[in-house]
């Protein structure tokens, strides 16, 4: 059995991400999740309708009187994306489907914008939209409503395994050693462990050297927490508390 390193600060870990699941409504928040990350996991990402921004190089949609941005430019959004304070978009197929929108389903996507939550349904079946995303870099957050909630899965994943590729790829310059098989974690397992983030949970990725390479996930409780914003500034004290669960990545 691997035994992992006693880990007691922020600065042991790779990264750590705030978790906070409702299977119900299909959406989860997220803290530690970076814009770039989710459009990176979850590609290709078709037009975003934008319900509240800061950006000026965007599309404008008479019918609806919301800038969007066409599928050729989404790269370009997310490199300035970090601009916006605040950032409300809504995925959609094409413009065509723009101009049906009903002033009762505009009223919808305003309440969104609005409230970060709809007041029916957040998919919409003539935008046939996978997300709604609202992020505030005041709250330390990130909500997004998931369609298929297996995407939230599948973005956890490819968020940590690109961060553990980059790692391995940074470690094989510098020991001029190419490895054969980079350790990873698959959507599906990761699925099983869902159940820790119903509350909120923090999960914390590290490197274990001995006696092989491979990753360790500490999963933490953390119910007491109501706004994620809490969660970086106690940290540390976090930390010290033992993880619920360990997950290996070999």
């Amino acid at each position: 059995m691997v035994v992992a390193k006693k880990l007691k600060s922020a600065e042991d870990f790779m990264y750590h991400v705030y978790v906070h699941m409702n299977d119900v409504d299909k959406f989860v928040i997220f803290s530690g999740l970076k814009f770039s990350q989710f459009v990176a996991a979850l590609e290709p990402l078709h037009h975003l309708l934008l319900l509240k921004h800061s950006y000026e190089d965007g599309s404008f949609n008479m019918h609806t009187q919301f800038d969007y941005i066409p599928e050729e430019e989404v790269s370009k959004f997310v490199k300035k994306a970090t601009e916006s304070k605040e950032l409300c978009w809504i995925d959609f197929m094409d413009e065509k489907r723009l101009d049906q929108l009903t002033p009762m389903e505009q009223g919808e996507l305003l309440y969104i914008s609005h409230k970060k939550e709809p007041i029916t349904s957040p998919f919409f079946n003539k935008l046939q939209n996978r997300f709604v995303y609202y992020s505030s870099d005041l709250e330390k957050m990130t909500k997004i409503y998931f369609r298929h909630l297996s995407d939230s899965d599948l973005l956890l994943a490819n968020v940590l395994n690109s961060l553990i590729r980059e790692k391995e790829r940074s470690t094989g310059f510098w020991r001029r050693k190419v490895k054969s098989s980079i350790p990873s974690i698959s959507p599906e397992f990761l699925r099983a462990y869902r159940s820790f983030t119903k509350d909120g949970a923090l999960l914390s990725l590290y490197r274990i050297e001995k006696p092989k390479v491979a990753y360790g996930i500490e999963i933490r409780n953390l119910s007491e927490y109501s706004f994620p914003d809490e969660v970086w500034d106690d940290l540390n004290t976090i930390l010290k508390n033992e993880h619920d669960e360990l997950i290996y990545i070999i």
